[in-house]
């Protein structure tokens, strides 16, 4: 397994229930290990996965698929 992570800048502001639902979404996407954001940078969403099984472009297209307006900002 190869562990890559990625930085998404998401540019709406969410309120707690959006934010969760979104991670928790991103979360369970295969190939994903974990997202996270921080209390104080809830617009960064930080994206640990698999490189075997998924592609950062996957990611934040899920992402975008969600109605979130997103890009790529780390890799």
């Amino acid at each position: 397994m190869y562990d890559g992570d990625i930085v998404i800048h998401i540019h709406q502001t969410l309120d707690d229930d959006s934010i969760h639902g979104l991670l928790r979404a991103t979360s369970h996407e295969s190939g994903v290990l974990g997202a996270c954001v921080s209390d104080r940078v809830r617009h960064l969403m930080v994206v640990d996965f698999d490189a075997k099984q998924t592609t950062p472009s996957a990611i934040l297209q899920s992402v975008r698929q969600r109605g979130h307006r997103a890009e790529m900002v780390g890799f």
